[in-house]
């Protein structure tokens, strides 16, 4: 890789962390692993209320490539997290983050794959949308996908899938309290209170979107034991523990 291209990534990258910052997105706090070191960021994601991940507090890791935005990032969460599209170690498979190949028996179109358009803004607004809509046609946790067509179908009657995300809730909130962070548990409380761009503001408005218009979902809180058996490092300071690259789901 070219000390140019190096450069001019940290640059881009520099120029989106500040703008984050600025702007955050709602749900959302960002931060370096390493003030030294761009390509590595740490993320905090706040389960959106009335919805099952609701009091959570979820961290995560992302990592970008010396070329970047040609590379897509990864994003891994280091908090436990049973989804149908995270992978055990963590890794979330999603269509932005996948690189741009023309791969019909992945059932993506090139479009739908990350592009040099895409930023870090669209990757947290997908991730986040996600969490409340899995893609359970093509699952990384194929137990969680099963689970949790059976509590939608089920219309919640169906109890397993839920408790075990309320204990995995209720075991992110123990890292809240080391970190220090207070974790909004009301919409108005989770809603940013700052001013944004038009542009910024319908970003906003479609995360409130997401989580807001299902009745389907009570106000849940939740509680976990569960650990990545690997993984406890790092959800002690976010540290750097390489689990490879994901496949695509």
């Amino acid at each position: 890789m070219t000390t140019t291209m190096s450069a001019s990534s940290s640059k881009i990258l520099q120029t989106e962390f500040k703008k984050l910052q600025q702007q955050p997105v709602e749900g959302f706090t960002i931060g370096l692993v390493d003030d030294s070191d761009i390509f590595q960021w740490k993320v905090g994601l706040y389960g959106p209320p009335d919805t099952l991940y609701a009091g959570g507090y979820f961290r995560a890791i992302m990592k970008f490539s010396h070329d970047y935005p040609y590379s897509p990032p990864t994003f891994r969460f280091i908090t436990k997290m049973f989804h149908s599209n995270i992978y055990e170690n963590g890794e979330v498979c999603i269509s932005i983050l996948h690189s741009p190949v023309n791969d019909p028996q992945s059932g993506e179109l090139p479009s739908e794959r990350w592009n040099p358009t895409q930023s870090v803004r669209t990757i947290l607004l997908s991730v986040i949308s996600l969490l409340n809509e899995p893609n359970t046609y093509s699952p990384a946790n194929v137990d969680a996908s099963v689970m949790y067509r059976r509590w939608k179908e089920s219309k919640g009657r169906d109890k397993e899938y839920e408790e075990i995300i309320r204990k995995q809730v209720e075991d992110s909130r123990k890292d809240a309290e080391k970190d220090g962070v207070v974790v909004p548990l009301t919409v108005s409380e989770y809603c940013i209170k700052t001013r944004l761009s038009s542009k910024d503001s319908n970003a906003s408005q479609d995360i409130t979107d997401i989580f807001y218009d299902d009745d389907d979902d009570d106000d849940y809180g939740l509680n976990d034991e569960y650990d990545y058996d690997d993984e406890e490092d790092d959800n002690e300071d976010y540290g750097d523990d390489d689990s490879g690259a994901h496949e695509d789901a």
